[in-house]
């Protein structure tokens, strides 16, 4: 199993000449051509994983330095058991022991294909599926028995559940936490809708690196199935969220995005 240095995906080997996440118009590869990376040289570069108490029941996990796009990974604590969201592309064995502590994880899963990491790994250690999105199977590195697939829905534990929505990819996925945000209901949407350093609006992109919009139609089915649940909080996969009023900044989001691409504001271009 080899890493791409680019995007932090794991590969069966043979390896492909190209990473094909990063050879897709959404991601990108080094001009200086493929690199490839394994957890042993990261592991003797000095690679570290964090861990950061977010509120009761949620942890952060980030690697330092930044392996592959960087994300930060969400443990997500029930009573039923744990969720590990958008994986980082490396592990170590203090990170799994700290969150064995916590309880059975019941499933590692990402948001969409960028976030896949070393999901097979991190699954093996913890003895727990990765789970899949069916709409994004295509995208898979490395085949392994642990993957499960689902497709529109898919309970993790009381209170816990992954929604498809697509957009950024056919599969993107947000998970929902009832519990979260001191029971206000927390929304775990990696890129899928992505919260803006301005804390009070949240973007919708094909593309990030190549900005890549979505179409206004897009959009507007993305924040439709999701004004459907309740949550008061969103976190994305880099730190980011918006702490407040959910749902309001989603339909802001989503009608301001679908007047710019309709042209509505081009007086001000």
């Amino acid at each position: 199993m080899r890493i791409c240095a680019t995007c932090a995906v794991e590969y069966d080997e043979p390896l492909p000449a190209v990473c094909p996440i990063c050879a897709d118009e959404r991601q990108w590869v080094p001009a200086d051509g493929q690199r490839w990376a394994d957890l042993a040289d990261l592991r003797a570069a000095g690679q570290r994983l964090t861990w950061t108490e977010r509120e009761p029941g949620l942890v952060s996990i980030t690697a330092e330095p930044r392996v592959g796009i960087g994300q930060t990974a969400q443990l997500v604590i029930t009573g039923g058991g744990s969720l590990l969201w958008d994986p980082p592309g490396y592990i170590d064995e203090q990170t799994v022991g700290r969150i064995r502590e916590r309880g059975p994880v019941l499933a590692v899963a990402a948001s969409h294909p960028h976030m896949f990491g070393v999901q097979i790994e991190w699954a093996r250690s913890l003895d727990a599926p990765v789970l899949v999105c069916e709409r994004d199977r295509e995208w898979l590195g490395r085949n392994d028995n642990h993957v499960e697939f689902w497709g529109d829905a898919r309970r993790i534990a009381d209170g816990l559940v992954l929604y498809r929505v697509g957009g950024h990819f056919a599969g993107s996925a947000v998970a929902l936490w009832d519990a979260g945000a001191d029971g206000r209901g927390l929304l775990l949407t990696g890129d899928t809708i992505f919260p803006n350093p301005d804390r009070r609006s949240v973007g919708f992109l094909r593309s990030y690196p190549n900005k890549i919009p979505l179409s206004g139609a897009v959009v507007e089915r993305i924040a439709a199935q999701l004004e459907q649940l309740r949550f008061e909080r969103i976190i994305g996969n880099f730190g980011n969220a918006i702490d407040h009023d959910g749902p309001a900044v989603l339909r802001f989001s989503a009608d301001r995005h679908i007047r710019w691409v309709r042209g509505d504001f081009d007086n001000l271009t």
